[in-house]
């Protein structure tokens, strides 16, 4: 099987932020979509080993913060390549608290979907949350990153609890 045949598949750049009591953590992620129209559902599929996992889990809330192409490799990195349990993610990061008290109105996002999990599926090293929108709002106007340009463009690569890990990568 050839496995760099699902690095065909197209995918955006998000920051999935939740919450555990007054704690505050996000992560990126790649594996978002929307499920249902009416009423307006979405999924994301988070590694059960993130603290992101964690939150999510007990708080039942989480956002989708949509990257812009312009995003700097430094505010990636600061959420894709840094773990929550060694570090604040949102100490120096400007935002604010949305309806469900996640954070929201990132940097270097385009908008943003506040979510309430609804169901979840074990998906082995993952959990694929579903989710209602219960908010959105677009920031500005730009083009959303995809992973593709991501990988190629800004020469980004996948952390190991990525779902596309290793997927391209010679």
């Amino acid at each position: 099987m050839d496995k760099k045949t699902l690095f065909k598949i197209s995918y955006g750049m998000y920051v999935v932020s939740s919450k555990e009591g007054d704690r505050l953590n996000g992560q990126i992620a790649n594996a978002v979509f929307q499920v249902t129209a009416e009423p307006p559902q979405i999924s994301v599929a988070i590694n059960k080993d993130n603290l992101t996992h964690q939150f999510i889990s007990a708080s039942k809330v989480f956002s989708v913060s949509i990257l812009e192409e312009e995003a700097p490799m430094t505010f990636i990195g600061h959420f894709g390549f840094r773990s929550g349990r060694q570090i604040e993610k949102f100490r120096e990061i400007e935002y604010h608290a949305g309806v469900t008290g996640v954070p929201i109105g990132l940097p270097h996002c385009l908008g943003y979907l506040e979510c309430e999990v609804k169901d979840s599926i074990d998906a082995g090293t993952h959990t694929v949350f579903i989710a209602a929108v219960k908010e959105a709002e677009i920031s500005k106007e730009g083009v959303p990153m995809t992973y593709a340009y991501y990988y190629k463009t800004k020469k980004g690569r996948s952390p190991k609890n990525a779902p596309t890990y290793n997927i391209g990568e010679d």
